[in-house]
């Protein structure tokens, strides 16, 4: 699993560090030549959906989206471990249509391409949903662990404390 999440981590960062070599090549090319990157905002655009669908994807593995502990910080290790429980159906039950519905316009997209260089979108589109598709696999993967009781409190609190 450890290998796993590694190889998200490592698609997600790529795309991020594609968004920002993207960006700074154009912002460099447009102040020193007065040249833009063809398709640099159709791409970044493309690029940061990619990003976000895989990084939900290791968020909602890791517990580490935005929470509030308002309610756990009180409760007695039983009652956080049914709140975990509680939250992380309902998150899957947000996120299996998600991925539903990104995979129904991934398949509706047609021919539509970029503006400057024609690049079929759904390239780009498909691996987002793919993103879309390893955050609901690993939804079930953390609801699984939490109702075995195998997700420890420390998880819990690394993932909030953000260490």
């Amino acid at each position: 699993m450890r290998r796993v999440l590694a190889a998200i981590e490592t698609l997600a960062a790529v795309f991020l560090l594609l968004i920002a070599l993207l960006t700074a090549a154009n912002v460099g090319l447009r102040d020193l030549f007065a040249v833009q990157v063809p398709d640099w905002f159709d791409g970044s655009k493309l690029l940061m959906g990619i990003a976000l669908f895989w990084g939900i994807a290791l968020a909602t593995y890791h517990g580490s989206h935005i929470c509030v502990d308002l309610l756990w910080e009180h409760l007695r290790e039983r009652g956080r471990r049914w709140l975990d429980i509680v939250a992380g159906a309902i998150t899957l039950a947000f996120l299996a249509p998600m991925a539903w519905m990104v995979w129904s316009k991934v398949l509706a997209s047609g021919t539509q391409a970029t503006t400057d260089l024609r690049l079929p979108i759904v390239w780009f589109t498909s691996i987002a949903a793919a993103g879309g598709v390893a955050a609901v696999v690993l939804a079930l993967v953390r609801l699984f662990l939490d109702i075995r009781g195998h997700a420890t409190l420390e998880d819990h609190h690394d993932a909030r404390d953000g260490s």
